[in-house]
């Protein structure tokens, strides 16, 4: 996650404070310290952190604060008010358009992942019930139109083209045309980008807003570009009047500097975040679930949205009757990391669980295609008893379960431990779910339970 820098070195603050029976002005001033170095290690502008500081300072060395029962947790939830509001307050929808079809105007540099972008954009507002259009407007990067016709064939979303020899202007404009005579209600232009902002690009992009007047202008910024991320969106901002960001690679190991930067800087809020390569992998961007998991405290409305869109309830209800039962198999192991791996890899479902991300034995809990493969393989070699009953496998079970899915011993003993790591993870839940912690009314909605 790109935040996980800047989550530990603030955990670490919370957990000082939170140690603390009362607080005084210098150990909110110690601790603000701690938290401006972190940001600015993070790549966060240096402006946008002092200001954030001084505002969080301020507000906590009230004697509201300072002299309540809790001054430790009122610090906190100032902290995460605060950075809420940094990153924009609340969710920023899509601009619509009074009148069919709302055109969304793609804009980026060379390499941020604007195609890409566009059709999973187009794949998220078609499951809102919209009938999108995506439009091929990059006639000078190489293979930019085949690769936009082949994501737009994986979608099942029409993809308009008039080839790399026509105008990008002339191509908005049919596109535009072709939505109104055929119904589409939505238009989603991929726009040409280049390797920095220059007077040639520009000049095409305003042609372009000048003849489509698209609703919704979004800039796709990598986030892994840091600062001149922020940089990048206020040049086009200041030129074409952007509507809102979108992030890519937000997933990525990057300090996360830009989305807690982009905001404050160009006043346009992040509409959308991308969370990794698949095509389903595009979050609406709430700053205040943001907040919370930059903070660590988890994102579990998110978890809860995720878990809606890909569980199949009955099967849900017979394996939370094997949970209490204490009937969970290899089978049921195998049929929950598939079920797991539709919402998203694993290691960021644990960051959206108040406490679970830095669960003991439970970091580098993450299964890849290649390992389910495995994973499937190694079970179907066992047999019934084994399954049942994985204690019973011993040295020479596992040499024969090596030899017959086609995998090493070290590929077996992984899953077996992987299997009783996915069994301590429930027995966590289990814990929260009888404790009340985060929510029963949460926890009932996710994969492993009614």
């Amino acid at each position: 996650m790109a935040f996980e820098n800047i989550t530990e070195k603030i955990q670490a603050v919370f957990k000082n404070l939170r140690g603390k029976g009362k607080l005084s002005e210098k150990d909110v001033q110690q601790a603000m310290r701690e938290v401006r170095l972190a940001l600015l290690e993070a790549d966060v502008s240096y402006r946008v952190v002092k200001d954030f500081i001084n505002k969080i300072t301020e507000r906590a060395i009230g004697s509201e604060v300072l002299q309540s029962l809790t001054p430790g947790q009122q610090v906190i939830k100032i902290v995460h008010d605060e950075m809420a509001q940094l990153m924009g307050g609340t969710q920023s929808k899509i601009n619509v358009a009074s009148k069919p079809p709302t055109v969304v105007m793609m804009v980026g540099l060379q390499g941020s992942g604007k195609t890409t972008t566009s059709a999973k954009l187009a794949r998220y507002l078609k499951k809102l019930g919209r009938s999108p259009l995506l439009t091929a407007c990059d006639v000078y990067r190489p293979a930019a139109i085949k690769q936009l016709q082949v994501l737009g064939e994986q979608l099942n979303i029409p993809v308009f083209s008039l080839g790399d020899k026509q105008n990008p202007v002339d191509i908005a404009r049919g596109a535009k045309s072709m939505a109104e005579k055929n119904g589409h209600d939505l238009v989603i232009l991929d726009t040409a980008g280049r390797l920095h902002v220059d007077e040639e690009l520009m000049s095409e992009l305003e042609e372009i807003k000048k003849a489509c007047h698209p609703e919704e202008i979004l800039l796709v910024v990598d986030a892994m570009t840091g600062q001149d991320a922020v940089n990048v969106a206020e040049k086009f901002n200041q030129s074409l009047g952007l509507d809102g960001v979108v992030l890519t690679k937000l997933d990525g190991d990057t300090r996360g500097g830009a989305a807690l930067s982009v905001k404050a800087v160009t006043g346009k809020p992040i509409k959308f975040a991308g969370m990794g390569e698949k095509l389903d992998a595009l979050e609406a961007f709430h700053p205040e679930r943001m907040a919370s998991r930059i903070l660590g405290m988890g994102d579990v409305l998110t978890l809860i949205e995720k878990a809606q869109a890909t569980v199949d309830l009955q099967k849900t209800q017979e394996l939370e009757r094997k949970l209490r039962q204490n009937e969970f198999t290899f089978e049921d192991y195998l049929e929950q990391i598939q079920q797991m791996q539709k919402m998203g890899p694993l290691d960021q479902l644990l960051d959206m669980i108040p406490g679970m991300g830095k669960v003991k034995g439970l970091q580098g809990l993450e299964i890849n295609e290649k390992d389910i493969k495995h994973v499937e393989a190694i079970i179907r070699a066992m047999t019934l008893q084994e399954r049942r009953k994985p204690e019973i496998i011993n040295g020479s079970r596992r040499k024969r379960i090596a030899v017959g899915s086609g995998t090493s011993i070290q590929d077996v003993n992984r899953t077996i431990k992987q299997f009783e790591q996915m069994q301590k993870m429930m027995k966590q839940f289990t814990q929260l779910q009888s404790s009340g912690k985060a929510g029963k009314k949460a926890l009932s909605k996710m994969p492993f339970f009614k």
